[in-house]
């Protein structure tokens, strides 16, 4: 089992305190002969809806030394999760959580932005000092 963010139980407490449960902390997903990790499921009901909204969790703290070799890294991971979910979970939409300070800087540039959008990336942002999430980009 893959070793978890620093941030890994800010993300999970902020989605709490946000009326989110949580149903798998990692969430397994078996496809293939591979066993991948995603850091988090959670759904919360939704009064018009009786199922719900499903999501998986994949938190990064973007704290090493190279910000674009991170995100290289987290992009990969949720490209796999997703085609993974897809396969397994096709209810289940998948966020990548960031911090707002990665988001206000980083994932603002151009290119950056571009990437996002081209590659469909969800987000959350969360504050790690506050504990909460600060907004969810779709």
């Amino acid at each position: 089992m893959p070793a978890r963010d620093i941030f890994h139980d800010t993300v999970k407490y902020a989605l709490i305190d946000e009326g989110w449960i949580i149903t798998a902390d990692p969430l397994l997903i078996r496809l293939a002969g591979l066993d991948l990790y995603v850091d988090l499921a959670a759904e919360k009901i939704v009064a018009a809806e009786k199922a719900g909204r499903k999501i998986a969790v994949e938190i990064k703290s973007f704290v090493g030394a190279s910000v674009i070799t991170e995100f290289h890294a987290a992009l990969g991971q949720f490209v796999n999760y997703r085609l993974a979910l897809q396969t397994q979970d096709p209810e289940r939409v998948l966020y990548l959580a960031v911090p707002v300070e990665t988001y206000d800087d980083f994932f603002q540039l151009p290119f950056t932005r571009m990437v996002v959008e081209e590659e469909r990336v969800k987000l959350i942002v969360y504050n790690a000092e506050q504990g909460v999430i600060v907004t969810w980009r779709e």
